[in-house]
This record gives C-alpha cells, sequence and structure tokens, in this order.
C-alpha cells in the first residue's frame, strides 16, 4: 500500500496503490468530479482531497481491505441512516474494497459537504460586511 510522503499529484497518489485499490480510487474519484466539476484536486494529509472555495471538501484514501471518505456530514435522517453502516470512527466512512461502491450514497455525501461548504462561505462572507 501506499507508504511514500509527499505525493505530487492525486494520480501519483493514486498509482500507488495495487490495481483493484487503483479502480476503486478512481471510480470514487470520477463520481466526487461528477457532482462538483469546479473543485481542485489536491493532496492534504498526504491523502487525496477536493478542495472546493479555498476549504477542504472530502479526502478520500485507500487501505488494505477499504476505501475511506471524510469527513461525514451531517443530512437527513435517512442519509445518516444509509451511511451509519459504513462508518468507522469519528468522522469516517469505510467502503469494502469487496464490494461496489455505494455511488448514490457517495455523491449524497458530496452534495452535503458541497452545502456545508457554501454555508461555511456563505458565513465568512457575512462576517466580513
Amino acid at each position: 500500500m501506499a507508504t511514500k510522503k509527499g505525493f505530487a499529484s492525486v494520480a501519483e497518489y493514486i498509482g500507488s496503490f495495487p490495481p483493484d485499490a487503483q479502480k476503486v480510487l478512481k471510480e470514487m474519484r470520477a463520481t466526487i468530479k461528477e457532482v462538483v466539476p469546479t473543485a481542485k484536486e489536491k493532496i492534504s494529509y498526504q491523502i487525496a482531497c477536493f478542495e472546493l472555495n479555498g476549504k477542504n471538501l472530502v479526502h478520500y484514501s485507500a487501505w488494505k481491505k477499504h476505501v475511506s471518505m471524510y469527513p461525514i456530514p451531517v443530512g437527513s435522517e435517512a442519509f445518516n441512516k444509509a451511511v451509519s453502516k459504513y462508518t468507522a470512527g469519528k468522522g469516517t466512512i469505510q467502503f469494502p474494497l469487496d464490494q461496489p461502491l455505494p455511488l448514490k450514497l457517495i455523491r449524497q455525501v458530496v452534495k452535503y459537504r458541497v452545502a456545508d461548504n457554501l454555508a461555511s462561505e456563505k458565513k465568512t462572507t457575512d462576517h466580513r460586511r
């Protein structure tokens, strides 16, 4: 698995994993891009990240048996219930590598994070006035 520090790009980070993890990370990356095409990719905390409005939106990474997304947004009751079966620790969602990614749920995670980001941006803008 990825042990190198100082990745120059998200592509380099993804490329450091075995093929099965790369495939899932690429699928997760494409799904996030689909939801928020204006977000910028970067490495943050030595893992893949999307940034929106100068703030980290979602991080994602691969491990031996799963891929993870961080942080978990607060959503509707139905969303919170759906995401609860994938939660592992505070703020972490884990999807097993040996199961199909729940792409609809990942899209919801990203949409809630975008809403959080935009609300935070509005508060900052309102505060400056």
